[in-house]
């Protein structure tokens, strides 16, 4: 397994996405100069910041550590406006939790998934 550099894996998607370091300062409050920082390798952001980062990129945590991160497609998947709706209340409403119950809520979904799946 190759080293992964999330700054430079920040730094594609977020120009993949057309957005700017100021974009993502406004939708995370993290400073344009930070953002710069772990861009460029001189500063490695904590799981909390990263977490940020991803959800002002509409991208989730793991793509940071996917081998091919810059090339990573969703799998085939449709989901209906019903289901759209549900998974972007449970994101909402994940943010606002702590570590441990996040952790438990993404066990609880993992569960109905594999029920559902069955």
């Amino acid at each position: 397994m190759g080293t992964i550099n999330i700054g430079t894996t920040i730094r594609g998607v977020r120009l993949q996405k057309g957005m700017s370091q100021g974009d993502i300062e406004k939708r995370t409050g993290l400073l344009r100069c930070y953002l710069s920082r772990v861009e460029n390798g001189h500063t490695v952001p904590s799981l909390d910041t990263l977490y940020k980062i991803a959800g002002a990129l509409d991208v989730p945590l793991a793509h940071f550590f996917a081998e091919n991160a810059l090339s990573y497609e969703m799998p085939e998947h449709r989901f209906s406006d019903d289901e759209l709706r549900f998974l972007t209340q449970i994101r909402r409403y994940s943010a606002s939790l702590n570590e441990s119950d996040r952790k438990l809520l993404l066990a609880m979904v993992k569960k109905f998934a594999a029920a559902e799946n069955n």
